[in-house]
């Protein structure tokens, strides 16, 4: 039992850890070159959000996001982005939901 929670633990973790990587590869400099920790206090600590489902779609809405992340042009109509380049954009471990961003 201690053995799977462990196992569970790593496996957020190596999640988490490969979620920041993909995210810092898309945001400009300097914020690219942060650490996960710098970011978090300095940038992620002023979002807010909220979520709504909307038909298919979960749709995740930030507050407070600086636009010169470049988060927007990324994240915004993201199942649409999908579909167009030939990719399915519902997320199976999500019973199949769609998930799409906005910014205010």
């Amino acid at each position: 039992m201690n053995l799977n929670v462990r196992l569970a633990k790593q496996t957020a973790a190596l999640l988490a850890q490969a979620a920041c990587f993909e995210l810092k590869q898309l945001l400009p400099q300097p914020f690219s070159q942060w650490t996960a920790q710098h970011l978090a206090k300095s940038v992620f600590l002023d979002f807010d959000g909220s979520l709504k489902v909307k038909d298919d779609t979960i749709v995740i809405t930030f507050y407070g996001v600086p636009e010169k992340l470049g988060l927007h042009q990324h994240y915004t109509r993201l199942p649409q982005r999908l579909a167009r380049s030939g990719i399915d954009p519902r997320v199976p471990w999500l019973c199949n939901f769609k998930v799409d961003f906005v910014f205010k």
